[in-house]
């Protein structure tokens, strides 16, 4: 995102409307120690803090927005409750992870496949005393055991390789069934660029557990949708009602199913 689309984002996000001068002030502070700070904790909501390395921009949203992914963020807040198990497939620096182990204090499964971001999501584990409600497994999620290749140095923005080259590294994977091995979660987000159809083949026995009670995902293709649609529909989260609509009432970047 440029920066002649990023002020207008930041402006504009729920946690920020009405209040445009504090926001840019925050956003100028940090353009400054970015440049000269190797390592920054910031508190961020409601208890919870951020460790941000210099150069590593995948938290650079929290920091502008709060919860950058605002409603089904608050969606992931004002769903968990304690006793309950979240899984976050593709956590990036823990946007999601954090808050429920933090905010709501149940216990998350946390799969990430690459390792640099995984160095960074644990040490927001580690900075907000949350290692023993989070389970960090280093793994691609697919459809069968075995392993793929991975993109190097695009930051958190890693993904599966959709070809062999020189970037490119080695990853375990495992299927979501086998990683929870009998337990299901109340909730599932996920985020793998090209790579759900296979995240849900994999996870046929989580899927029809009716305890299992939404998955946030990133897009809905046809073929995610024949597999998901079996069990769950796509609803809409209002987070001023706390109530699930069928209707839109905030843009948000990902789709929710509820069973």
């Amino acid at each position: 995102m440029g920066f002649s689309q990023t002020l207008p984002f930041i402006l504009g996000h729920p946690m920020n409307r009405g209040r445009p001068v504090s926001t840019l002030v925050r956003f100028a502070k940090w353009q400054l120690k970015n440049r000269f700070q190797d390592e920054m904790i910031f508190n961020w909501i409601h208890g919870a803090k951020l460790a941000v390395l210099r150069g590593i921009t995948g938290a650079t949203g929290n920091i502008y927005c709060g919860l950058p992914e605002y409603v089904d963020t608050r969606f992931v807040i004002d769903t968990l409750k304690l006793g309950d198990l979240f899984v976050d497939i593709g956590v990036n620096v823990g946007s999601y992870t954090v808050p429920a182990s933090k905010v709501c204090g149940v216990r998350t499964i946390a799969v990430e496949p690459d390792p640099d971001t995984a160095r960074v999501l644990r040490r927001h584990i580690e900075v907000n005393g949350i290692g023993s409600k989070v389970q960090v497994v280093e793994a691609a999620i697919g459809a069968n055991i075995g392993t793929v290749s991975f993109t190097v140095g695009r930051d958190t923005v890693n993904r599966v390789a959709r070809s062999e080259g020189t970037n490119v590294r080695a990853v375990v994977v495992k299927t979501l069934d086998d990683i929870l091995n009998g337990e299901i979660p109340r909730l599932i987000k996920i985020d793998v660029e090209g790579f759900k159809r296979k995240v849900f083949k994999g996870a046929a026995s989580t899927l029809a557990d009716p305890r299992l009670r939404a998955i946030i995902t990133k897009s809905l293709d046809q073929d995610v949708l024949e597999i998901l649609g079996r069990c769950f529909r796509q609803a809409h989260y209002d987070p001023d009602s706390r109530l699930i609509r069928h209707q839109k009432t905030e843009a948000t970047h990902n789709s929710l199913m509820v069973r």
